[in-house]
């Protein structure tokens, strides 16, 4: 028999869009899951918005106000996509009411708002998500996998990086990512959070960082409305100025003794997408690039006829990648990593159960996020302390 489970959303651009299409493909893909999503109401602040996840999405009901949601009997799971700095004020208000929650990175503006979220949902005793969705890509899981049998031995050095295209267009708007009053940090929110999340996922907990930043696009043309960080102005438009930053660096030591380097950029030119990582141990090494996800560079001497790094292609026999696809060499896109993220944290809602990565999961990259921040004005190496807060 099928479970449902009731979704109100807050936030219904790009990502609310893409969270959507997930959960109305879960019973799709994974009927034998038996969960049924259903998409009860929608809040935005652009009534064309709301219009268009009613017409086009299927969403019962929509609103302006994302505390109508809250106030809904009939609503489960708050699904959160709106700007950083709407993160704590709907998750407070939604665990308050006993709403399963989840919400995109970094889950608030800053580490201050991770933290007192993180613990306000603790404390509600809710379900918590949060959209570190690089994890869920098939080869990754099956990279995870390898780790735990100890196939490439003692782990010895870890480097993670994360070079998007989307600020590099010098006449890209100055949407609110750009802005530290509405997203908080730059990169360091953005896409460093990503970064650090594969790190700890694959290698464990991170002991210290040593960072620098930079801005390297200084000013952008105005948006002529709310503006997405993909809309364009034109030359001579009038400008603002960028006030969080596009790059962040940092030298990382592991607690087990891993060394490392993360490094992210959002105004870099050539990588498209490249959410990527390189991992070496005592008996071998791995690597993976999102804007090659159906590849995994594999070298394990011991296993292998030839020694040297060999192609692995994704296929059935991975995670859930069956479902999607089938065969080998079948490719997944970007959706897919969400529609598997969406499954997974509804099971976990339908089991009652914590879900990974959950809000300590946000929590401790967030740790992590704050030491770098220290590392910037102190010009040293730093600790990471934990932020949870009892």
């Amino acid at each position: 028999m099928s479970r449902t489970i009731n979704i109100g959303l807050v936030g219904f651009g790009w990502m609310g869009q893409a969270h959507s299409r997930s959960y109305r493909s879960i019973p799709v893909y994974f009927p034998d899951e038996n969960i049924q999503p259903r998409l009860v109401a929608v809040a935005d602040s652009l009534p064309e918005r709301v219009a268009l996840a009613q017409e086009n999405f299927g969403y019962e009901d929509g609103t302006s106000d994302w505390r109508d949601l809250i106030a809904r009997e009939d609503i489960d799971v708050i699904d959160i996509t709106a700007p950083n700095a709407m993160h704590r004020e709907v998750v407070e208000a939604a665990v308050a009411a006993g709403k399963h929650v989840f919400c995109e990175k970094p889950v608030g503006i800053n580490q201050e708002a991770t933290a007192a979220i993180e613990a306000a949902a603790r404390k509600a005793g809710v379900v918590t998500g949060c959209g570190f969705n690089y994890r869920w890509a098939p080869l990754v899981q099956h990279t995870r996998h390898l780790i735990d049998e100890g196939r490439f031995g003692d782990l010895t050095h870890y480097r993670g990086r994360f070079f998007s295209m989307y600020g590099r267009d010098r006449l890209g708007v100055l949407s609110w990512r750009f802005l530290e009053a509405k997203a908080g940090y730059g990169v360091l929110s953005d896409i460093m959070t990503h970064a650090i999340d594969m790190a700890l996922y694959l290698c464990g907990s991170i002991k210290r960082v040593v960072a620098t930043r930079e801005i390297f696009v200084k000013r952008r043309p105005l948006p002529s409305g709310e503006g997405s960080h993909y809309d364009r102005g034109a030359p001579g438009d009038p400008t603002g100025e960028v006030t969080n930053e596009d790059y962040v660096g940092a030298l990382v030591e592991f607690e087990n003794g891993v060394r490392g380097t993360l490094e992210v950029d959002r105004s870099i030119f050539g990588p498209q997408s490249s959410m990527a990582f390189e991992l070496n141990g005592s008996k071998g090494a791995v690597a993976w690039d999102h804007e090659k996800l159906n590849q995994l560079q594999l070298y394990l001497p011991e296993e292998q006829p030839v020694d040297g790094f060999i192609e692995v292609l994704a296929s059935d026999r991975l995670p859930h990648q069956g479902n999607i696809v089938p065969g080998g060499g079948n490719s997944l896109g970007y959706e897919d990593m969400k529609l598997i993220e969406a499954l997974e944290f509804l099971k976990s809602v339908a089991a009652g159960r914590a879900h990974h990565p959950g809000f300590d999961d946000a929590l401790a990259v967030a740790s992590v996020t704050a030491a770098m921040v220290r590392s910037w004005h102190s010009g040293s190496w730093e600790d990471v302390v934990s932020l949870r807060i009892d």
